[in-house]
């Protein structure tokens, strides 16, 4: 293998699994580098990992987005493989995870849990299933896309990616983030069927299902403002609209009936909503302009860094 790979693994308390972890990459793919991104653990993880063989860097900023960041900002390679230190995601499926970046046929290649029925079988944590179909769902029909794993945490990029990638989310949201970003801005994604298998006894989910399901929502709120502006403040336009057509029908009756308007209150209010109404869809016209010169802009910068 010509190209350099990093693995990189963003960890928070993994003592018990991230030795395993990082071994097994060392098995399968031994010319690559791994990388051990330490977020504040209160355990043996960072001198674990510097024991089994990695390069260990500490970042002391909380949450998932914080450390990949820091990893796409800091690490150059041909090849970058992300996955958690959870031991969940057996190693050896890596191969067929990188292939399409190697071939060049994708810029992001995402190990698919869901479509073998691994995951669904070896989860026990409640909701997780009703939440990973929830935000793919969600994501398929604003992009009219059909991907199957949307949060799924072991993926493989190439540089174009990395580096082309302004990260927001400070949580476990990045997942979320980087499947909106790749679709918006016309990546080319994989997917590659993978085994899930569940933690292993003594080790704990840091992800918890109710608040942290609610940053991912809210994260596709936002990023759907940002990435579809028409789309999202026509939504509001059309919800403003039938408010006003509710408020202003029965003055609008009245007025034929008797040629005068006693319901002059909700005249008033049928005029402001009307008025909201036009005022997003013309947002949503103006940011709709901006956000394609933006999507030009980031086209011709990917093409001049080539």
């Amino acid at each position: 293998m010509s190209s350099t790979v990093a693995i990189l693994i963003p960890c928070y308390n993994e003592e018990l699994t991230i030795k395993k972890v990082i071994t097994d990459f060392q098995r399968e793919l031994p010319q690559s580098s791994v990388y051990v991104y330490n977020n504040n653990s209160t355990d043996k993880t960072a001198s674990i990992a510097k024991g089994a063989g990695a390069i260990v860097v500490n970042v002391p900023k909380k949450g998932k987005g914080n450390v990949v960041r820091a990893m796409f900002m800091d690490i150059e390679a041909d090849v970058y493989i992300m996955v958690d230190g959870d031991d969940t995601y057996p190693v050896q499926d890596v191969h067929a995870l990188i292939k399409p970046i190697l071939d060049n046929k994708a810029d992001m290649s995402i190990g698919d849990r869901l479509s073998n029925g691994s995951y669904e079988n070896q989860n026990s944590r409640n909701f997780h299933n009703f939440g990973n179909n929830l935000v793919k769902n969600l994501i398929n029909r604003l992009y009219e896309e059909n991907l199957k794993d949307i949060m799924s945490g072991f993926r493989a990029f190439n540089k174009d990616f990395v580096k082309h990638f302004p990260i927001h989310s400070k949580g476990f949201e990045i997942e979320t983030e980087m499947s909106m970003h790749a679709l918006d801005k016309r990546f080319r994604i994989q997917e590659v069927d993978i085994n899930y298998r569940d933690r292993p006894e003594g080790s704990v989910s840091k992800l918890n299902t109710f608040s942290d399901g609610a940053k991912i929502i809210k994260t596709i709120f936002w990023l759907f403002k940002d990435y579809q502006p028409l789309t999202f403040f026509t939504y509001f336009a059309g919800f403003f609209f039938v408010l006003s057509l509710l408020a202003g029908g029965p003055v609008i009756v009245e007025f034929i009936q008797t040629s005068y308007i006693n319901k002059v209150p909700s005249a008033i209010l049928a005029v402001g909503l009307m008025l909201i109404s036009m005022m997003s869809l013309f947002i949503g016209f103006l940011l709709d302009t901006i956000v394609r010169q933006h999507r030009e802009n980031f086209e011709l910068s990917r093409l001049n860094r080539r």
